[in-house]
């Protein structure tokens, strides 16, 4: 899940009541269904800044609640409002994340160098998505790399 610093950094999320925060502001149906559909309590996250000098893994989290509407789409004085959604169809759901960990910075650059990241979405060219599916492996390798650390 990718963040920018300004918006919401690890250090914002560690300082949040229960190192909890509510991930908002998403306007992309693909990330949003991610969020909706596939992701469960529980689940690991790989906390990215992006849209900084340095962009990288900034530590592990994981999903904390089941997905919920967000409540910036309701709210006209938003940059994240949006005048089509209503209480009774939302359209723009959200999770709470809960930060595990915050870690020494996992550059892009040394993402791309691992041969098992491959395949990882996040690292084909042209994606733009502040949300994706990582895979088990995909999952170990890094873990595996930020723990050692």
């Amino acid at each position: 899940m990718k963040s920018e610093p300004g918006e919401v950094s690890i250090d914002d999320a560690l300082a949040a009541p229960d190192q909890t925060v509510a991930w908002t502001g998403v306007r992309n149906y693909q990330a949003r269904n991610f969020m909706r559909d596939a992701m469960q309590p529980g689940d690991g996250v790989l906390f990215y800044h992006s849209s900084c000098a340095e962009p990288g893994i900034a530590g592990l989290a994981e999903v904390a609640s089941t997905s919920y509407p967000d409540e910036t789409q309701f709210d006209p004085a938003s940059h994240y409002y949006d005048a089509k959604a209503t209480r009774e169809t939302p359209r723009w759901m959200l999770v709470d994340v809960r930060i595990k960990k915050k870690t020494q910075l996992l550059p892009l650059a040394e993402l791309r160098k691992m041969p098992e990241l491959g395949g990882m979405q996040i690292l084909q060219r042209g994606n733009r998505l502040s949300i994706t599916p990582v895979t088990p492996q995909e999952w170990q390798t890094i873990s595996r790399y930020l723990l050692k650390k």
